[in-house]
């Protein structure tokens, strides 16, 4: 029997200093836990000046990577340096010297996932990456053995924290995106290019992965439709509480008829459901199987310490499994790799929604009739309407709630009015998740 499992660490930035203290300070917790030391013997980092807060033993750090890839005696590696390119080249090099793997690499578990899969399989090593989605949230081992047992009907997820943040004080505060934004950025919640953060991009690398992992299928990343928190205003916000509503960017998938439905945006969710009650940077993952129901996850969904902890968490797992030759015993994707099935996404337009749509119209006579006639004319239903005072000829708000209908044929009304001569700017859309009334 091994004596003790030896960890090289690739990447001391925000995540694997987290990952560094938490192997040092909480060692003798996880040889009690595993059975035999789990020990940090080797950490890569290009940068060797930063004082990070953290005392690392005599001859552990190095900027040369290759120690610890070409060290005969580290058993897991872990890469924390984020990235497509050179990340992958350093897991696959790893992974072909007999080496597991630990990272907590969403983007390019969604992009490269499935030659990452295959490598794994082909050279007998375990791959894990519960840090890759939701912080230190535990959902990827909820989806590959808490909730094996069943199918996974739906997942609504808040995924990303900055833009929850950002939706949060909007909602709060009544401030525009552009102000909470800059304030976020001062903060230290949003980086200096926001970009894949509020655009909706890093929900969409996690959702890529829960899917993967709850549906047993290839996702191509591309096929997920994805829109981000840009366009949301006060004033949407403002409607969306009259309605009984909270708006939130959440990551969606749904299993329908032997297809899945994969798609990331801002949603109007019940003010009462669990999920909209979720602020600031911390994340939720409301999933739904057919046999437990509805189970929600909560936490925090990024940071040195809590991400640490998800990273450190598959160490541990990593290493039970090293001692009792048990590698593999849970596949890296889920399902057994032969069992693993092409599904298709449901192309965006196929989807059917409630939806929220807000016109700026001119205060004229007939306008409420003219937009009511094209959505009927496309067989979509109005749930209500609210228009707020009267300007006759000044530019106002009309908001319209939808009943169930079919996102091909709202699209198609609103290419038709946006064209129309009282209408003062494109027509915003805001889908609704809940119980149509």
């Amino acid at each position: 029997m091994k004596r003790r499992v030896c960890v090289g660490l690739v990447g001391l930035g925000t995540v694997g200093t987290g990952v560094a203290k938490i192997l040092l300070s909480n060692a003798a917790l996880i040889q009690r836990r595993v059975g035999v030391p789990v020990e940090l013997v080797r950490v890569a980092d290009l940068d060797l000046t930063t004082d990070r807060w953290i005392r690392l033993p005599a001859g552990v750090l190095t900027s040369d990577v290759r120690a610890v890839l070409d060290d005969p005696e580290i058993d897991i590696v872990l890469e924390l340096i984020g990235g497509h390119d050179a990340a992958k080249r350093l897991i696959l090099d790893a992974m072909a010297k007999g080496k597991h793997i630990v990272t907590a690499n969403k983007a390019l578990l969604a992009v490269h996932g499935e030659e990452l899969f295959e490598a794994a399989a082909r050279h007998r090593v375990d791959l894990a990456f519960e840090a890759s989605v939701g912080g230190g949230i535990p959902v990827i081992r909820a989806l590959t053995e808490g909730l094996a047992a069943n199918t996974i009907l739906s997942i609504y997820g808040i995924i990303n924290g900055t833009s929850n943040y950002i939706l949060s004080r909007m909602t709060r505060e009544g401030h525009g995106f552009q102000e909470v934004l800059a304030e976020a950025q001062r903060a230290g919640y949003a980086e200096a290019d926001p970009t894949f953060d509020v655009a909706g991009i890093d929900s969409a690398h996690k959702l890529a992965i829960m899917v993967n992992l709850a549906y047993g299928t290839p996702v191509n990343f591309k096929e997920i439709y994805t829109e981000g928190i840009t366009r949301i205003t006060p004033l949407d916000i403002a409607y969306a509480k009259e309605f009984g509503y909270t708006v939130k960017l959440l990551g969606i998938a749904k299993f329908l008829d032997g297809e899945i439905e994969a798609r990331v945006h801002p949603t109007m969710i019940p003010t009462t459901s669990p999920i909209a009650q979720v602020e600031g940077v911390y994340n939720a993952i409301q999933l739904v199987g057919d046999a437990v129901q509805d189970i929600v996850l909560y936490g925090q969904g990024a940071g040195s310490m809590p991400t640490g902890s998800a990273v450190v968490s598959d160490v541990i797992a990593l290493a039970r499994n090293l001692l009792l030759g048990a590698s593999g015993r849970v596949p890296c994707a889920s399902f057994q790799r032969e069992q693993r099935r092409p599904l298709r996404i449901r192309p965006m337009e196929d989807i059917d929604s409630l939806y929220y749509l807000r016109f700026m119209v001119l205060d004229r006579p007939g306008v409420l009739s003219q937009i009511s006639g094209v959505l009927g004319r496309q067989g979509i239903s109005i749930s209500s309407v609210l228009q707020k005072g009267r300007q006759e000829g000044q530019t106002v708000p009309v908001v319209i709630m939808t009943h169930v209908a079919k996102e091909r044929q709202v699209q198609a009304a609103l290419h038709e009015i946006d064209r129309m001569a009282f209408i003062s700017e494109p027509t915003t859309l805001i889908r609704v998740e809940g119980h149509d009334e």
